[in-house]
C-alpha cells in the first residue's frame, strides 16, 4: 500500500473486501475494509495508540466530533459508540473509504448520528467540540500543514483536538509547529514510537 493509493479521491485498484477486528474501551468492533484504503488489513498501530491513550469522550459528551481522515471508520465507530449524545462527522478524500465508513456506521446502528462526507461537503458553519485524527503524514509537510490549518480553526473555543504522529515521522517537529501557530499542545502520551498530542486554544 503506497500513500498515493489511499489519498486518491477515486482509487483505481480493484476493491478486495476485508474485515478488521479490534477492541477499544471494552467494546469489540468488526469493520468492513478493502484494498485501496488506509491500513485495510489491521487497525493501524498509530490509530490504536490514539484510541487507547487519548481521553475518549464520555457518555455525556454533546456537540459535533470530527474524525479527520476517517478511512473505513474505526475512529468514527469508537467515538459514536462511547458518545451516544454526540454527532460524528467523518471526513476523507477517498470515496472508497467513505463508502466503507458509511457501511460500517450502518452495520453498527450508528448511522443516524454519523455523517460521512468529502472535505468540501462539510458546511463552513459546522464547529467541532473535538477533532480526532491520525493525520496523513506521507502527503508531505506543506499538505499536512494545510490540512491542519483548514480544520483546527473550526475547533470550538473550549474544544480539544487529539492527534497521533509517529516520532520518527516528525511528531516532535509537528508539536513545535502547532505551538508556533498559537495552539496549546501537550504531549499527552507516547507509546510504540507514537506521540499522542492534545491540542487546544488555551
Amino acid at each position: 500500500m503506497t500513500g498515493e493509493h489511499y489519498f486518491t479521491p477515486a482509487p483505481g485498484s480493484v476493491a478486495r473486501p476485508r474485515e478488521v477486528s479490534f477492541s477499544i474501551g471494552g467494546h469489540d468492533y468488526t469493520l468492513a475494509a478493502s484494498t485501496g484504503v488506509f491500513s485495510s488489513d489491521r487497525l493501524d498501530p498509530g490509530t490504536a495508540v490514539l484510541l487507547r491513550k487519548a481521553d475518549l469522550p464520555g457518555p455525556d459528551t454533546r456537540g459535533t466530533l470530527l474524525d479527520l481522515g476517517c478511512g473505513y471508520g474505526p475512529i468514527t465507530a469508537v467515538l459514536a459508540t462511547v458518545a451516544p449524545l454526540a454527532q460524528v462527522v467523518a471526513v476523507d478524500v477517498n470515496e472508497r473509504a467513505r463508502e466503507l465508513a458509511r457501511r460500517n456506521a450502518e452495520t453498527l446502528e450508528l448511522a443516524q448520528r454519523v455523517r460521512v462526507e468529502a472535505p468540501d461537503e462539510v458546511g463552513d458553519e459546522v464547529e467541532f467540540q473535538q477533532i480526532w485524527s491520525n493525520p496523513p503524514i506521507h502527503v508531505g509537510k506543506s499538505e499536512l500543514h494545510g490540512l491542519l490549518l483548514r480544520w483546527l480553526p473550526r475547533l470550538a473555543p473550549d474544544g480539544v483536538a487529539w492527534l497521533v504522529v509517529g516520532k520518527n515521522l516528525g511528531g516532535d517537529s509537528l508539536q513545535k509547529w502547532l505551538q508556533d501557530q498559537g495552539w496549546i499542545v501537550e504531549r499527552h502520551a507516547s507509546q510504540k514510537g507514537f506521540r499522542v498530542l492534545r491540542v487546544s486554544r488555551d
